[in-house]
C-alpha cells in the first residue's frame, strides 16, 4: 500500500514518547505523530491525550526519502466550510517568567501591528545603546587594563 500526503487513515497507538506517538498505519508500516500535531491545544504530555492501542484517525503530512512518515491528529478532524482551526493561545515567552501564562501586551506601548518601522527602529537603537554602556560599565573595571581606575 502507497502511502501519500494528504490521505486520511485510521491507525493503533504502538508507541508514546516525550515527543509524540507512533502509530502503526497497516501492513506493520509506522508513522510519528508529533507532539505539536496532537492536539489544536497545547499538549505538555503526550499521554494526557492518547493511550496505547488507541485507534486514530490521522492525516499523512510528510513521507521522507528514507521511509519516515509524518502524521498529524489534529490536521485529519473535518471542520465545516469556512470555520478556521482554534488559534492556540500565546504564551510569553521573554523574561523570566515561563510559568505558562497568557501574554498580555504592556500598556506603555502600542500595539505591535500598528507600530511603524521608525518607531521600531528607535526603539531597538535605544535599547541596544543601553545594554551597550551597561556592558562596558560591568566590564572595564574587570579587566585590569584599558581605562581600568588604578589607586
Amino acid at each position: 500500500m502507497a502511502i501519500e500526503v494528504g490521505a486520511k487513515l485510521e491507525g493503533k497507538v504502538t508507541g508514546i514518547t516525550h515527543f509524540g506517538a507512533f502509530v502503526d498505519l497497516s501492513g506493520g508500516v509506522t508513522g510519528l505523530v508529533h507532539i505539536s500535531e496532537i492536539a489544536d491545544n497545547y499538549v505538555k504530555d503526550v499521554k494526557d491525550h492518547l493511550k496505547l492501542d488507541d485507534i486514530v484517525t490521522v492525516k499523512v503530512i510528510n513521507v521522507d526519502k528514507d521511509g519516515k512518515i509524518g502524521l498529524s491528529i489534529k490536521q485529519a478532524i473535518d471542520r465545516p466550510e469556512g470555520q478556521p482551526a482554534p488559534q492556540r493561545e500565546r504564551f510569553n515567552r521573554g523574561g523570566g517568567d515561563r510559568g505558562g501564562r497568557p501574554f498580555k501586551p504592556s500598556s506603555g506601548r502600542a500595539p505591535y501591528n500598528k507600530t511603524s518601522f521608525e518607531d521600531k527602529m528607535l526603539r531597538f537603537l535605544k535599547d541596544s545603546e543601553e545594554r551597550i554602556s551597561s556592558l562596558k560599565k560591568n566590564t572595564e573595571g574587570k579587566r585590569g587594563g584599558r581605562g581600568a581606575k588604578r589607586v
